[in-house]
Order: structure tokens, then C-alpha cells, then sequence
């Protein structure tokens, strides 16, 4: 087992290390040289300062790092760390559903190490930590470290995102601030409040400077997201399919044992070229592809966010500081959704002119627009809470040793719980009428029943399924760090850093799921809750209904709905009786040690920048596995894993202003711990092509691995001012993907429904791919020192990002054998973003205009269960953001936020290689909110 040897080999490097601190204390003091770019040339303030802070972090550090500085999280139109970020080089966000932003990628790589303060955080049983939840009103800095030295980290192949807070000793002495805004989202029509406030002080005492921070903020948000999809692709017969295929004109062309030569999930999908045929009952028919329904989801939600970060300082000298600190963050969310699902796959009923009740894409079999008569449809109100509590309590302490010597130390504890819950009511309605175009233009569907009235009338309604379940997730760690260095100001060798790091980690996951099939009876007299009726939906940017009708179990007694559904699933549970299954538990520790030398040498009289060092990691992992579909049956499962990680910089001065930086290093990614989880998640039948889906973990991951070259070039051609350019390659083995095997599981743990099935589509992660991801970042921060009077005060920032990615993609047949490769892009890598800043700070005015864009992009792959090609892309996402501050004078400033100005939506349509495109493969639409706050700052010191 390493860890002996590491803990050896660590402590008798220490012992060296310490010997020559002492040797240190006793010398002569030798002046320390001057930094070659003193910080204290640029003395600027406001919105400027922040802007220049942050190209002060990459000027003087050794990695390639951009930043964000306190004055950047604080004034930008931002609500978190998620949304700070979206302007530093190199990084895209997505997902901006609920007036927030969700998902952060480092040159499109979606893995990045969260830590707070340089100590790693999590959620619950994850991995990482879920950086929206960290209002931008707590945080100091924010530093994105692209390239990493073997004293950070191992994980994370996107980089290390590092959270870093505020600490009284910081302040020079009381200091008092805080926020209050108010911010308006127009989709919910809702005003929510933000509000902050820090406490600092610090005193001089007969035992040193002692001081003490309170730093706390509370936001809420009401939203509304509106997504409006046409459904997936599926075959139809002609109008007048052949003898002997035993279709009738436009049937829906199901896959089963009959037309085995109809597979769904196809790659890309089925072809689209007019006149393609399927071999059906022996008989080549051509066949039309059309899509399966049309879905409008009307999402509710409210979200609650506390957080608050204490810390007590002691400095007994000048050589010493201790620090105890706590950070926790809490969630709370409601939500509630109000789906409205329509069939369009119903071939009965059909107008005496069947010919004219369709019309193609020109030059294909896709179908544009169709009326069809009868289909069914359903609607369901679908309620979810959601509760978080993570708790970081962490002590640390930093010696200065001698002249030269550095030594710190830090033990952390973590504690994180989440629990969610999920309780829905489908209501069902007769058969309608329906007129549809599947691209009405714009990517948006348009669609109208033959007798709207229905949508909105309680008695026309059945109460359908019933779905109650829930989980909850634990997770804690116990973190020991020491570290020690030394330092030379001559010679070759500059400094020796080393230290080791111990991590035990433990994770938790539990589960309940029950349900039922239909009552029967009329939503009107449903004997619990009161209906619901939305209004609004896509109003007036759609040609569509724009309410309708559905349960709402917001209202209702959940167990009073519970014994009503008795009548048909005799079994359910209330609530006193509800209890969690364990679906698995995870024991890890992680033991790691490193070196770190710097060096330097001058060539052609100029200095050379050395750091090399090397990181090693030892994991031990026992996992214990509980299966749903066996009574929660254990499985238990060890496994253990070494990894020497390699790093190397070099930093060239060509000159005061000019400089070069090459970066090489390994890291890897190890798989989450639910991704290792071999226990499946089972969906029935809802769409009806005669299987479900599902997916599952596999504990044979192992962890992806990416070795890294950075090169880089940076000119401050001004006092405030700089462009840079960074070409980067990843070279990444073992990359995870999923892959698809249909399987016969009977007797699952479905409710007996008509959504019920034993055949399923199931879907596992496995290391079978590899890839490179290669690209340029561009940069440049311009602050002219030219510009006359009133203009005086204006400057640029901006970015642009150019990435190229191609990894293998296995292909496989049904029983899951690998039948080949095939290339693809990496999921979430825009070939091209950017973003732009325009900045003005003069007297009390600070003002930013920025904009964001980045190009398409492959979000992930569907379900392989229809006939469109797999691929689902993401349209290019964009957003104008504007920020106005007042000072009133030096200690109150007056701020007016708006985001996403230009109302800019989110798109995704289906694609695969050469096949799919926006305008026949368009899926869903989401409406991005725009919001609007108004607030006051003060601080006070």
C-alpha cells in the first residue's frame, strides 16, 4: 500500500526543509529583490481597479490564471459565482433556465475542481460543488487556474475554479458593509429581494491583532421558464403504402419484432431523402418521418439562498496567522410544473383528402404540418422541493520561518445533506383534433385543437398516474494539509515547496419511488386540491394555446391523495410510513504528496522562470451497492489506484512588458461516485414505441486521464492595459461515454401502468472513447490614457475563445457489442465564443455594457429510442448584460442592473454528422428571463 511511504517520505523531507529554515533564522538578512512588475505601478480605483486587478493576478503568477477581483463579483449584473464568471477568458456557461445560469466550462471542458479557499467543497454525495449556490456578494476573488503546478489539486481536467472569502485581517480596522436590491424577473412578474451585509473589526491586544468577520447574504427568486418542443422523429406510412405491408395510409411505423429493419437510435436517425423505404412484413415501403407530439411546460419555481461565512484571526507577530473560519450555504427550492402533452401520431380519423392533410420539406420525407384527428393527450402537475445544508469548519495556520522559510497547515471538516422530494398527477383527456406546423418559424412550433375549450375545462379531464418519490444524499470529509517551503534570492534554485494531503471522504445515497395507475374519475371531482389554470404561456411569441388545465398538488393533502389512489394500488404508503432505501455508500481516502522547485537563470540577459515538480496519488475506495430491483440486495466492491502526475513551467521575460509562458502537466478526472453506481433508474414506456429506458452506473470506471500543453504570450503595452494570446492542447485517455444496450428486465419495480414494461433502452457510462481538445484564447484589456475629458475613463475588456475537439465515439448494435468507432465532437465545446465589455468609470459614474456569444454546440446525445439523429445541439447562446452604479459619495453608491436585455432564447434541435439541422430538426424553445434590479450599496469603515 503507498501510503506509509508517502507519509515517510514526507515527513523526512520536512525535517530538511525545517533544518534549513533554522540555518535561515540565524543569518545574515539579506534585502529581499524587488518583484520585477511592482503592482504599485497602477494606482487606479472604481470599476477600473477591478478590471486591472484581475490582469495583475496573470501578470504575476506562475500558472495561466484569470481572475475575478472584488470589485468585479461585486458590481457586475451578477447573482453568483456561475454568472461572475461568464466574462473571464476562456470560460462559456449554459443553461439559463430560472433567471440563472447552471452549467460552467473551462475551454469547453465541464469538470472544473470547485475549491473555497483552496480546500476542495462538495454537495451532498457529488464531487464537486455547485457554484451558483455562492452569492458574488461574499467572495474577495475568484481565481480560474487553466494550467496547475503539482502543489494543487489533482483533479478537474477543465482547471481549478478557487472561491476565496474575505478575512478580517484584511480590513484595516471596523468596516461595515453591505446590499439591497431588488431584482424584478419579468417571466414571473415577480420582485425578489438580495441583500448582504459584512461585519469586520479588528484590535490590537497584549497577544497580537485579533479579529473577527461576519459576512452573510440572503437571495430569493421567484421564476417562470417557458419551453415550448416539438417532439422526436418517428416513421409513418404514405398515403398509400403498398400491398402486403399491412399499413394503413400514414400509420405510425412502430419498431418490434415484426419490422426489425426499423431500429431506432440510429446514429443519424433514419435518411431523410424522398422515397426512402423499410423493409416491412418483406415489402420495401417508403415512408414519411414526422414527429411523435408536441409539449408546452409551464415551470414554476421559487429558490431560496443563505449564506453565511464567519472568521476569527489571531496574528501573536508578525511571522504568524491563525485562522478559524465556518461557510455554509443552504438551498431551498419549489417547483412546480405545469406540462401540457399532446400526441400527433394518431392515423385514424383522417380527412377525406388525405393528401392535402400534410405538406413536406421541400426535397425530403420529413413532414412540416399535418392535421390529424383524435390523438390523445395528457396533462401533468408535477411538484418537487429540493433542501440543501453544507457546512465547511476549517482551521488553519501559516509560519513564516526565518527569512526564507514558509510553513502552513490545514484541517477541514465537511458536512452536506440534500433531500429532495417529487409528487405528480397526469390527468388525461379524450381524443381532439389537431392542426399542426412543427417549425411555424423561428424554430417554434405552432399547433391548434379542434375544440380549444377542452384545455381549460376541469370535467373534460381524468385523473391519471400518480408519481411519489424522493431522495436524499449525504456526504462528508475530514481534510488534513501541510505544507512547507524555502526560498533562495541568488542562484539557480529559488524555492522547494512540499507538502501532503489527507482526505477521508464518505458519501451516502438514498431513494423511495411508488405510484399508481388512473382513478378514473373527473378532474372536477378529484375529492383533493384545487385545479390549476395557467395563462400566459408564449404569449403572443407562438402561435399556440397559451393555457390549460391540471392538477395541482400544491393544493392538496398529500396523504388524502394517497389513500384516494389506495383504491387502485392498494399498497401505497403515507407518510408516516414512507421510508428511504440506501442505493449505495462510499468510503475513499486520498493520500497524495508533491515537490515543487523553482528555478532561475538569465538568457541573453534576461531572467528564465523555472517550476517543475511532481504530484503523487495514492486512492482506496470501498463501495457498497444496494439494488432497487432485488430488495436492496449488497454488493459490495474495493478498488485502489497510484498516479504520479507531472509538472513543468517556464516563464520567459523578453522583455519588462513582453512575456512568454509554457505550461506541461497531467491531471485526470475521476468519475463521480453515483456514476459508479451499478443499480438502474427505470423510466416506463411514455412514448409508447415499445420499450423504456433507463440507466445505470458501472463501478469498473476508472478515472480519465489528460496530459496538457499550454503556451502563452502577454504584452502590457500599458499602464493599464495588456493582450494576451494562450494555444493550449488536451490530449485526454479513457474519456467517458455512455453506451446502449436494450435489455428484458421483468418483474421491475414499475408501477403497473400503461406506461408499464419489461423491455428497455439502458444506458451505462464506460471509458471508451479518447480525444483532443486543442485551441487559442485571446485577450485584451484597454484602458486609453489619451482620451479627452468627458471620456476620460473609458475602456475595453474582452475575450475570445477558439476551440477544435474530436474524440471516438463506439458504436454499438443492440446486445451492446462495439461494432466500430465513430468521431465526434466533445459534448459541451463551442467553436468559437467570446465577450466583450465596454467600461466607463469617472467621478461617481461606473457603468459596463457586456456581451456574450458563443457558437453551437453538441449538448448530449437523446435517448436512442426514435428515428431523428442522436445528437441534440445547442443553437448559439447569447446575452447583453448592463450595470450602472451612483456613488453618492464614498460610502453609498446607487446601482441599476439589467440582464439579458435583448430577451434572447434558448434553442437545441437534433443533429449527427452531416445529418439534422435547426430548421427540420428543431426541438425545444426556452424562453431566457430578463431581469431588472435596483439597489443600494454602502460600506462604511
Amino acid at each position: 500500500m503507498a501510503l506509509k511511504p508517502i507519509v515517510m517520505g514526507s515527513a523526512s523531507l520536512f525535517a530538511l526543509m525545517l533544518a534549513g529554515a533554522a540555518q535561515a533564522q540565524t543569518a545574515p538578512a539579506t534585502p529581499q529583490a524587488a518583484p520585477e512588475d511592482d503592482v504599485a505601478d497602477i494606482v487606479v480605483t472604481g470599476v477600473r481597479a477591478s478590471i486591472v486587478g484581475a490582469l495583475n493576478v496573470r501578470r504575476e503568477s506562475t500558472q495561466i490564471v484569470d481572475s475575478i477581483v472584488s470589485e468585479d463579483v461585486g458590481k457586475l449584473p451578477d447573482n453568483n459565482v456561475v454568472e461572475a464568471l461568464q466574462r473571464v477568458t476562456g470560460i462559456q456557461v449554459t443553461d439559463r433556465a430560472g433567471g440563472e445560469t447552471q452549467v460552467i466550462t473551462i475551454r469547453g471542458l465541464t469538470d472544473p475542481l470547485t475549491t473555497l479557499n483552496g480546500r476542495n467543497i462538495f454537495t451532498a454525495a457529488g464531487t464537486s460543488f455547485a457554484l451558483q449556490d455562492i452569492s458574488a456578494n461574499l467572495v474577495k476573488q475568484v481565481d480560474v487556474y487553466k494550467t496547475r503546478s503539482s502543489d494543487q489539486l489533482e483533479t478537474g481536467l477543465a482547471g481549478q475554479i478557487d472561491v476565496q472569502t474575505r478575512r478580517p485581517l484584511d480590513f484595516d480596522g471596523f468596516t461595515i458593509s453591505g446590499l439591497a436590491r431588488g431584482v424584478y424577473s419579468e417571466l414571473a412578474d415577480k420582485v425578489n429581494p438580495n441583500v448582504a451585509l459584512l461585519v469586520s473589526d479588528r484590535w490590537e491586544t497584549g497577544i497580537g491583532d485579533i479579529g473577527f468577520l461576519v459576512n452573510g447574504s440572503f437571495t430569493r427568486a421567484d421564476y417562470r421558464n417557458q419551453n415550448l418542443q416539438a417532439g422526436a422523429m418517428v416513421p409513418f406510412a404514405t398515403e398509400t403504402p403498398p400491398a402486403g405491408s399491412g399499413l394503413t395510409p400514414l400509420q405510425r411505423i412502430f419498431p418490434g419484432a415484426t419490422n426489425e429493419n426499423w431500429a431506432p437510435g440510429l446514429d443519424a436517425g433514419l435518411p431523410t431523402a424522398p422515397g426512402s423505404t423499410l423493409n416491412i412484413n418483406g415489402v420495401e415501403t417508403p415512408y414519411y418521418l414526422a414527429r411523435d407530439a408536441v409539449i408546452a411546460s409551464d415551470f414554476y419555481g421559487k429558490r431560496d439562498r443563505t449564506a453565511i461565512n464567519a472568521a476569527l484571526q489571531w496574528a501573536p507577530n508578525d511571522s504568524s496567522v491563525y485562522t478559524a473560519e465556518v461557510f455554509y450555504t443552504g438551498f431551498r427550492g419549489e417547483t412546480f410544473n405545469s406540462l401540457h402533452f399532446s400526441f400527433v401520431d394518431w392515423w385514424g380519423n383522417l380527412p377525406a383528402d388525405v393528401a392535402n392533410s400534410f405538406e413536406l420539406y421541400d426535397g425530403t420525407n420529413i413532414i412540416k404540418s399535418r392535421r390529424a384527428g383524435a390523438v390523445a393527450g395528457f396533462n401533468s402537475g408535477d411538484m418537487g422541493t429540493n433542501r440543501t445544508d453544507s457546512y465547511v469548519y476549517a482551521l488553519n495556520a501559516k509560519w513564516d520561518v526565518g527569512e526564507r522559510g514558509k510553513i502552513s497547515a490545514d484541517i477541514a471538516y465537511q458536512d452536506s445533506k440534500n433531500e429532495t422530494s417529487f409528487f405528480a398527477i397526469r390527468t388525461d383527456r379524450g381524443p381532439l383534433d389537431i392542426d399542426v406546423d412543427f417549425n411555424a418559424g423561428g424554430g417554434l412550433p405552432a399547433y391548434s385543437f379542434g375544440n380549444q375549450g377542452v384545455l381549460t375545462d376541469a370535467s373534460q379531464w381524468t385523473v391519471g398516474n400518480l408519481f411519489d418519490s424522493g431522495t436524499k444524499n449525504t456526504g462528508s470529509a475530514l481534510t488534513m494539509m501541510l505544507d512547507g517551503e524555502y526560498g533562495w534570492d541568488e542562484g539557480f534554485l529559488r524555492r522547494i515547496k512540499a507538502g501532503w494531503r489527507y482526505d477521508k471522504r464518505s458519501a451516502d445515497s438514498y431513494v423511495r419511488d411508488q405510484g399508481a395507475g388512473g382513478l378514473g374519475v373527473t378532474l372536477d371531482a378529484f375529492g383533493e386540491g384545487t385545479p390549476f389554470t395557467n395563462d400566459g404561456f408564449f404569449d403572443g411569441q407562438a402561435n399556440i394555446p397559451t393555457s390549460w388545465v391540471l392538477a395541482d398538488p400544491r393544493s392538496m393533502n398529500k396523504d388524502g391523495v394517497r389513500n384516494l389512489y389506495r383504491a387502485v394500488a392498494p399498497g401505497l404508503l403515507l407518510s408516516d410510513q414512507l421510508s428511504f432505501g440506501r442505493v449505495f455508500g462510499i468510503e475513499e481516502t486520498n493520500l497524495a504528496a508533491y515537490i515543487v522547485a523553482d528555478a532561475e537563470v538569465e538568457i541573453f540577459g534576461r531572467p528564465l522562470q523555472l517550476q517543475g515538480g511532481v504530484r503523487f496519488v495514492a486512492i482506496d475506495t470501498d463501495y457498497e451497492y444496494f439494488d432497487r430491483g432485488a430488495n436492496f440486495a449488497r454488493t459490495g466492491v474495493s478498488t485502489n489506484s497510484e498516479n504520479f502526475l507531472p509538472s513543468f513551467t517556464a516563464r520567459y521575460a523578453i522583455t519588462d512588458n513582453l512575456r512568454v509562458r509554457f505550461n506541461y502537466g497531467k491531471i485526470l478526472r475521476r468519475p463521480g461516485f453515483d456514476a459508479l453506481n451499478p443499480n438502474l433508474a427505470l423510466s416506463g414506456d411514455l412514448s409508447r414505441v415499445g420499450f423504456g429506458t433507463g440507466a445505470s452506473g458501472n463501478p469498473n470506471l476508472r478515472a480519465t486521464k489528460s496530459e496538457n500543453m499550454d503556451l502563452a504570450i502577454e504584452w502590457y503595452f500599458d499602464r493599464n492595459s495588456a493582450i494576451y494570446a494562450t494555444a493550449f492542447r488536451r490530449k485526454i485517455e479513457g474519456l467517458v461515454v455512455p453506451l446502449t444496450v436494450r435489455e428484458f428486465i421483468p418483474n421491475n419495480y414499475l408501477p403497473r401502468n400503461e406506461t408499464y414494461t419489461e423491455f428497455f433502452n439502458i444506458t451505462r457510462p464506460a471509458n471508451a472513447s479518447n480525444g483532443t481538445l486543442k485551441g487559442l484564447e485571446l485577450g485584451l484589456t484597454y484602458f486609453p490614457s489619451y482620451l479627452p475629458s468627458v471620456l476620460d475613463g473609458l475602456g475595453f475588456t474582452g475575450s475570445a475563445t477558439i476551440l477544435d475537439s474530436e474524440q471516438t465515439i463506439p458504436v454499438v448494435n443492440n446486445v451492446g457489442e462495439i461494432t466500430g468507432t465513430a468521431k465526434s465532437a466533445f459534448f459541451g465545446v463551442s467553436k468559437l465564443s467570446y465577450n466583450a465589455t465596454l467600461a466607463y468609470d469617472k467621478g461617481p459614474i461606473g457603468a459596463r455594457l457586456s456581451y456574450i456569444w458563443r457558437k453551437g454546440f453538441l449538448r448530449d446525445n437523446a435517448a436512442r429510442a426514435f428515428a431523428n439523429p442522436i445528437g441534440v445541439w445547442r443553437a448559439p447562446e447569447k446575452s447583453l448584460d448592463f450595470q450602472l452604479t451612483l456613488n453618492v459619495n464614498e460610502d453609498i453608491g446607487i446601482t441599476f442592473d439589467a440582464v439579458n436585455l435583448t430577451k434572447a432564447k434558448q434553442q437545441d434541435y437534433y443533429k449527427f454528422g452531416d445529418a439534422g439541422n435547426p430548421q427540420q430538426f428543431n426541438s425545444s424553445t426556452l424562453l431566457i428571463d430578463r431581469t431588472f434590479a435596483l439597489g443600494v450599496r454602502f460600506k462604511f469603515d
